[in-house]
């Protein structure tokens, strides 16, 4: 089983003890164990196949360790199935509807018997629900509120969505009257691939205008919460909006804390606790404790820090941890030690490796993508058209590949001061084999292999099918290596390890292609790559010149993955690249 599988079981299995009333103690712990395992770049199932000692991964005892071991043996866990006799799992559905918690879905479920969002919804309707102690006719209200939005948006955001949805918003906030700073914090800020709501964090001497003029923005559907400092909105999209307007003293300790994770915050406010601090979103501040021998005696507080965010982290004698890396998985003990990765941006990119033309599925000419790309300062570009099995993406025959050929020495001699590459974007067939014989691929300047059809193969079959493609002489990179689509469709299952030492031992880089609706590699993917020494080739998989755009996603998704530029085969000039390009030729 994957890591996000033994999650899953230990997150459903939390929310049913919360549901039957467990101690929340013992289900803080299975919660925070999954987040840990989920966000692991070591998978468990090779832990436990190497036999290593579970108890000295953090948050995990002997119990723990062998409901972990019974998860991967067995692909479920005993207790959970033995929880489930007593509290139906699809409870835990309900426990995603807004204003539903644990004690209001055990109510549902033993007054009602209702055990899902159908017999939720029937019962609602029936007028049911709203006689029940604790609920009423305005809980009733919102719950079908809330089903609506649930129907509409079960799933979250896409983070290239939320920017074009959140932009307006933005723009218009920058207007309100007195504001001092604006930030969007959250998950937008940390860059995630997807987004459930926008924190939006504002400085300011008098909130209330600026309250009155939050509510006014036009693209309100609905007003949920407008107190003295804090608001929130649902726009017209589904997206929620949450505001905290702040005295501009607290500004940057409020803007670490809404950036989260919630792990790395904890994290962090533990560190100061251990050096007599309290952080908060309201400051950093030192605790001392009032003179006197009285068991009793109080303490007092006063304030060190908290108007910038870098107030937080040297507070607790930390170097700056950028927003990326904050999901409490090694980065406070890098910068305890100052060896943080020095991330890649966006500047370190000299070329884009896979993109396409109107020879196959692209909107815009060779000629247009390359001078496109000579606009954004590349040193070289790799026009990679789709091979001819991709018939639904107009891929090319040999005959039409090599008429491609001509066009691209055409374009050569007239513009100058770019390398533009004759490449193909080759799928792999069910077998293995690629889409051209081994005398059309050996005439390419760059091979990526992709797969782009027969997705249901089996986690062994696939993976072979991709390994056989590392393994051919002509192949550079393996192009979107799940094929998943953000929100839209799954990855399909692969033995990543096999994948991650074939890569490495035959020198192929894997794609993190930036697409936003794929940004696959995933950043767990990524992080583990770079752990075990495999290349990466970051690049827009554009097919316009607007989409040349997208890079700036895969670099979101590469710091999150802990990436240097030198772990990644794009950023290299191009006569290393050259040389690398022929280093199996």
């Amino acid at each position: 089983m994957e890591n996000v599988e033994v999650a899953k079981i230990l997150n459903d299995y939390a929310d049913l003890l919360d549901i039957k009333g467990e101690n929340p103690f013992r289900v803080r712990s299975y919660r925070k164990v999954a987040q840990s395992i989920e966000h692991s770049s070591r998978p468990l199932a090779e832990l436990i196949e190497d036999d290593a000692d579970l108890t000295t991964l953090p948050g995990i005892g002997t119990s723990m360790a062998d409901h972990l071991r019974e998860i991967i043996e067995t692909g479920t866990l005993s207790a959970f199935q033995t929880l489930q006799k007593k509290v139906p799992g699809t409870l835990v559905v309900l426990l995603r509807l807004e204003g539903l918690g644990p004690k209001k879905v055990k109510t549902l479920y033993h007054e009602l018997g209702i055990t899902s969002i159908t017999e939720l919804r029937t019962a609602l309707n029936s007028g049911e629900v709203e006689t029940l102690p604790g609920f009423g006719k305005t809980t009733a209200h919102k719950l079908r509120q809330s089903l609506k939005e649930f129907d509409r948006h079960r799933q979250r955001f896409k983070l290239v969505d939320v920017e074009q949805l959140i932009r307006p918003f933005l723009d218009y906030m920058r207007k309100a009257p007195g504001i001092e700073k604006l930030e969007v914090a959250g998950s937008f800020r940390r860059r995630k691939e997807t987004i459930g709501d926008v924190d939006v964090l504002i400085a300011c001497d008098k909130p209330e205008p600026v309250m009155k003029y939050f509510q006014k923005f036009s693209s309100v559907k609905r007003v949920e919460n407008a107190g003295t400092t804090k608001g929130t909105i649902l726009l017209q999209s589904g997206l929620k909006v949450d505001l905290r307007l702040l005295h501009r003293n607290a500004f940057g300790a409020a803007l670490h804390y809404f950036t989260g994770s919630k792990a790395h915050n904890i994290a962090i406010r533990q560190l100061g606790v251990g050096k007599g601090l309290r952080i908060s979103e309201y400051g950093v501040f030192r605790v001392s404790k009032t003179k006197g021998a009285t068991k009793t005696r109080k303490t007092r507080e006063h304030r060190i820090g908290g108007s910038a965010e870098m107030d937080v982290f040297q507070a607790v004698g930390l170097s700056w941890i950028a927003p990326e890396l904050r999901e409490n998985q090694g980065e406070i003990e890098k910068a305890q030690k100052n060896n943080l990765p020095k991330l890649i941006e966006l500047k370190d990119i000299r070329g884009n490796l896979h993109m396409h033309s109107t020879w196959s599925d692209g909107q815009n000419t060779i000629e247009e993508m390359v001078r496109a790309c000579k606009d954004l300062g590349y040193q070289y570009c790799a026009m990679t058209d789709h091979s001819r099995s991709t018939r639904i993406a107009g891929g090319l025959d040999i005959k039409d590949l090599k008429n491609q050929w001509k066009e691209i020495n055409t374009i050569r001699k007239r513009l100058k001061g770019i390398r533009l590459l004759a490449s193909a974007e080759v799928d792999i067939l069910p077998d293995g084999d690629l889409d051209y014989p081994d005398h059309i691929l050996e005439n390419l300047d760059i091979v990526v292999a992709s797969i782009h059809s027969h997705l249901t193969m089996s986690k062994r079959d696939m993976t072979k099918r991709i390994i056989k493609a590392i393994c051919h002489q002509a192949v550079d990179i393996i192009g979107h290596p799940t094929q998943r689509q953000i929100n839209d469709r799954d990855p399909y299952a692969l033995d990543f390890e096999e994948i991650f030492r074939a890569a490495r031992d035959h020198d192929v880089a894997l794609e993190l292609n930036a697409q936003p609706i794929r940004l696959d590699l995933s950043d767990v993917y990524v992080r583990r790559a770079k752990e075990i020494d495999v290349k990466i080739a970051i690049n827009s998989d554009a097919h316009s010149v607007e989409n040349l755009q997208f890079m700036r996603y895969g670099i979101d998704q590469a710091r999150r993955g802990w990436l240097e530029k030198e772990n990644v085969v794009n950023t290299l000039p191009w006569n290393t690249l050259k040389q690398w390009l022929h280093r199996r030729r």
